[in-house]
């Protein structure tokens, strides 16, 4: 069936949709829609049988609807109406929710329903919560309601038919969001700051000056005066409540010189402003009792060890590169034989950190720091030949990310993960090494297919096509117990053993083969003209990826490119 994607942006709900649809056989267009004029000729260009909005905060015009079927995506149950649904059940800690797939009609998000799944939010961020259980719940939505259309023979429902109560409630403004430092408990701030994450943040006063925070996380030792700022961690700041204090790992001013501001790792967003604290680098080993906040932690289960990391968006800058490979190393000193590298349950990684490298004083010298520091932490694991690495993708991953699970023994990824396996949607050739990883794993004609279509994939098409050795089919919460059960059976295992004897020999016949700074030295040679040159596509797509401003020229999918981190 014809289907058209109509959508404000490429967010990673719409390209996990696109991708779905597309292994089900359907013939699947996208098109970036801003308002009804756009929608209007999206669907004159492509005339299809089905219109399907996963993302879209303009109207669909009602010449549209009354003569085409069109089908909208709602983060929320049947009957609930408006535009921040899924920021209202997290503030409001709801605990269950729903996804509902619409008919357009003449009234926002009251049509006849065609689908509806239920889901549980877990107490997180409602970005994580949406690229996670509300996904997976829009997609089992979406994919019944395709193929009752397609049947022909489906009568949708009204809303009121199942006797539900109908509630349609405001867009969340920031005076609902603000938080009260001296009243607010710990759990009331964690509820605001997450409802907003990653968008728009929560508007609040720091050091003279208006900043929207984004991300929040418990902290159970340190304690001050009610909003005093406490320590720093990693870039993140550490903030007194009425009765505890939380961490916030980023900041974005309300307003920057050029009119629009971006989220940074919160002390590099403060800058001179911020004032001598204390730094408390975590330790690389926190036990369970601990509620604090850890963008990288190491665990031990007997034979297997996990190295979990979580940075916000995906996005990987230098200093999370140096950080992760000083503990991955230490992983490595362990007695181990089976390694997990991830089994964190949102994004695995988004390669490198555009935000970061677009505030830089030198874009073009940051860029060069940050990839070199992503080609030694992907060096560091494609030279592990001591134990068994395994890349646990709990989440999306795109460009880099997906090149640095691939430098893993083996890839398990969670059936909600999209992957991203391409970096030219950024105007870049690529590095981590992905010209040796990718063509061993699925040919060089693959490779080459997957980073030119530069298309999202499903976990079950990159098993399919040999990117991924394991699907797991579990929620997005479940997802780390899982693979610690799945890897303590592997590392007993007598063939384990055998294939880490094994690995020195083949990484020895490699290196005579071709040795891997061959392949460094010539993608970074690449990406060093293209870092180098002001002209260069990648400095233009990067700004509008950071800045949310359209690119010149670029197709629908090039509004989030490669590092996709869009979310609500």
């Amino acid at each position: 069936m014809r289907i058209l994607l109509v959508a404000s942006a490429y967010n990673s709900l719409t390209q996990r949709v696109h991708a779905e649809l597309r292994d089900r056989g359907h013939t699947v267009a996208v098109e970036r829609t801003p308002d009804g004029d756009a929608v209007r000729e999206a669907v004159r260009r492509h005339e299809p049988a089905l219109v399907l909005a996963p993302l879209l905060k303009a109207v669909i015009p009602a010449d549209v609807w009354t003569r085409h079927t069109c089908l909208v995506v709602h983060p929320g149950p049947v009957g609930d109406r408006g535009p921040s649904s899924l920021d209202y059940a997290v503030q409001e800690d709801a605990g269950v929710w729903g996804v509902t797939v619409l008919q357009a009609d003449g009234e926002m998000d009251a049509g006849d329903v065609w689908a509806a799944a239920n889901v549980a939010l877990p107490p997180l961020a409602k970005s994580d919560l949406y690229r996670g259980e509300v996904s997976d719940a829009a997609v089992t939505a979406v994919l019944l309601a395709v193929d009752r259309f397609a049947s022909g023979t489906h009568v949708p429902r009204p809303q009121s038919a199942g006797g539900g109560r109908v509630c349609a409630r405001p867009y969340v403004r920031q005076e609902f969001r603000r938080i009260s430092w001296e009243d607010d408990s710990t759990e009331t701030v964690l509820r605001k700051l997450r409802a907003a994450d990653s968008q728009p943040g929560v508007l609040d006063e720091l050091l003279d000056g208006e900043w929207f925070l984004h991300g929040g996380h418990p902290e159970d030792r340190l304690r001050g005066r009610p909003g005093e700022l406490l320590a720093t961690r990693a870039g993140a700041l550490c903030r007194a409540t009425a009765d505890g204090a939380v961490w916030i790992p980023e900041l974005r001013p309300r307003r920057d010189a050029g009119g629009r501001s971006f989220k940074l790792p919160a002390t590099l967003a403060l800058g001179r402003l911020l004032p001598p604290l204390t730094d408390l680098p975590a330790p690389l080993c926190l036990g369970g009792h601990r509620r604090t906040w850890s963008d990288i932690r190491y665990r031990e289960e007997g034979p297997v060890g996990v190295l979990s990391f979580s940075f916000p968006g995906g996005a990987m800058s230098t200093d999370h590169c140096r950080r992760l490979l000083d503990a991955y190393r230490v992983a490595c000193s362990r007695p181990t034989s089976v390694l997990v590298l991830g089994a964190a349950r949102d994004f695995f990684s988004n390669g490198i950190h555009l935000n970061v490298i677009e505030a830089a004083a030198d874009p073009a010298a940051e860029s060069w720091a940050n990839i070199t520091a992503m080609d030694d932490l992907v060096e560091a694991v494609l030279t592990t030949t001591d134990r068994l690495v395994v890349a646990a993708v709990g989440g999306n991953a795109a460009a880099g990310g997906v090149m640095l699970a691939l430098a893993a023994d083996e890839v398990w990824c969670r059936a909600g993960a999209v992957l991203n396996p391409h970096y030219r949607l950024m105007g870049l050739y690529g590095s981590e090494y992905w010209t040796y990883s990718l063509p061993r794993r699925v040919g060089g004609p693959m490779a080459e297919r997957l980073t030119s279509q530069a298309l999202p994939l499903t976990a079950t098409a990159a098993l399919r096509q040999g990117l991924v050795e394991r699907v797991v089919e579990c929620g997005p919460e479940e997802f780390p117990g899982e693979v610690a059960r799945m890897a303590a059976r592997l590392a007993p295992n007598p063939s384990t053993q055998s294939r880490i004897a094994a690995k020195k020999a083949v990484r020895e016949r490699d290196e005579a083969v071709r040795p891997l700074a061959a392949y460094r030295e010539d993608e970074l040679a690449r990406m060093r003209r293209t870092f180098s040159d002001p002209a260069a596509p990648y400095h233009r797509l990067r700004r509008a990826f950071v800045r949310k401003e359209p690119a010149a020229g670029a197709r629908p999918e090039e509004a989030s490119v490669a590092a996709a981190t869009a979310t609500c």
